[in-house]
């Protein structure tokens, strides 16, 4: 009896959180906070000092929720928040996404995870799902260099064997390299496309 009604709370708080989540998205994406960078920061300006805990949820969302480009978000937090710190709330949001993707792939299984991607993305990836080690490595890899849907990857790394110890320190020590090569490129490619804009 005990463990049902705890099962029952476990469901009970992840369609909130999950509702809450879809419900600051729609927001955000009515107020352009996605696809315009001073939206998005007159946005977490208003926010004070809450303003890094407000970008920190919205990477986690991000995550989640893979609709919101993820490299604009990261350029975001080094354009708001300067190299250093926007890193750091880079880092935290998308570690905690990220683990919870995991959680959200071994809690519910195939059905949910193929409601978040596209089918062919799904048949792309899901024959990793039986090469055991092999997919340990590879999901290290795409974790590393940010060239794969890594996000979709921590969920089918949860549907496999893969101790939650091994994602923990796949996660923990790859994505620092990751979010540091895609925010600095992104910001660094921005300023030379305004450079040569106004040359020309």
């Amino acid at each position: 009896m005990k463990n049902k009604n705890i099962k029952r709370w476990t469901h009970f708080i992840t369609a909130v959180i999950l509702i809450i989540m879809g419900l600051f998205l729609y927001y955000g994406l009515e107020n352009h906070l996605f696809s315009d960078m001073n939206s998005l920061k007159s946005f977490i300006s208003k926010g004070g000092i809450w303003g890094p805990l407000i970008f920190v949820l919205i990477q986690i969302i991000q995550v989640v929720i893979p609709i919101i480009p993820g490299g604009v978000s990261c350029a975001a937090g080094v354009v708001l928040f300067g190299p250093w710190a926007g890193l750091l709330y880079n880092y935290v949001g998308i570690v905690i996404g990220s683990f919870i993707n995991f959680y959200l792939a071994r809690k519910y299984g195939t059905t949910l995870v193929k409601s978040f991607v596209s089918e062919s993305t799904y048949d792309k990836y899901s024959n990793w799902l039986d090469k055991g080690k092999k997919f340990d490595k590879f999901f290290a890899l795409a974790i590393f260099f940010p060239v794969a849907p890594d996000d979709f990857l921590c969920m089918l790394a949860g549907l496999t064997k893969m101790s939650l110890k091994k994602f923990s320190a796949i996660i923990l020590l790859g994505k620092p390299a990751s979010i540091a090569m895609y925010s600095l490129t992104l910001i660094y490619a921005g300023s030379w496309l305004e450079k040569f804009i106004s040359f020309g």
